[in-house]
């Protein structure tokens, strides 16, 4: 069993690049660390190489390389020590059809974002869209988020007016979250195609996303005015499930 040892081996001085976002986009490609997230990446089959520390046994059914412990701890971001670390190839989707989608305006917290992903793909959307000024879709915390969900549900990113305009042509209603000039959620009736526009942390959706909306909707709170993105995300899509 041959194992790489050396930190100036190529393919190790590349992957260990791969913890810039520059670097991820330039090769196509992202670390995964945990063991269950390479479980779903291998069933999506996004996995490029299996890494896998020295003296372990690869519990996978698919060819892996093994390497020193040194070089699993420069790869990896987590404290405790990896025994399995995956590079995924980024996947290119070609959505021409979906009924559900979910538009994510420059949000910004990768934890965030990675849940809102296992939601929708939990209720059965069929797309998630982040603006160009949202997150990085493959930040490590967005990927743990997500909880695999990140490998089975459609996630893009273009312009604003770009998503907008794609919605529209697919017949979609454009649902805004809005505290003014907004009704409540409970009296919003389902309809077969939507998208809900989710805004930044801090200040909500944008004017002109609000603008653009069919609908603005506002969801019955007692004492607070304003929830996580994560979990209004949650409340609507269930809403509109």
């Amino acid at each position: 069993m041959e194992v790489i040892k050396s930190l100036e081996n190529n393919k190790i001085k590349l992957w260990g690049k791969l913890n810039q976002k520059k670097y991820r986009d330039r090769y196509n490609l992202f670390i995964v660390q945990e063991r269950h997230l390479i479980e779903e990446a291998i069933k999506a089959n996004c996995l490029d190489t299996l890494i896998v520390r020295e003296g372990v046994n690869n519990i996978f059914e698919v060819d892996c390389i093994y390497v020193s412990e040194a070089i699993i701890k420069k790869l990896s971001d987590n404290v405790s020590l990896n025994d399995y670390i995956a590079i995924c190839k980024m996947v290119d989707y070609k959505v021409d059809n979906f009924k559900k989608v979910i538009i994510l305006e420059k949000v910004q917290d990768p934890g965030n974002v990675g849940t809102i992903i296992r939601t929708a793909y939990s209720f059965g959307y069929d797309l998630v869209y982040l603006t160009e000024d949202s997150c990085d879709l493959y930040n490590q915390k967005t990927i743990q988020a997500s909880q695999g969900a990140f490998f089975h549900i459609p996630v893009l990113r273009d312009k604003f007016e770009n998503i907008i305009s794609k919605v529209k042509e697919k017949g979609c209603k454009l649902i805004a979250t809005d505290l003014e000039n907004s009704n409540y959620l409970s009296k919003s009736k389902k309809v077969d195609k939507l998208a809900i526009m989710l805004g930044n942390e801090g200040q909500g959706l944008s004017k002109k996303a609000i603008l653009t909306a069919d609908e603005r909707v506002k969801i019955e709170m007692d004492n607070f005015e304003s929830l996580n993105v994560a979990i209004a995300a949650a409340i609507l899509m269930y809403h509109y499930r």
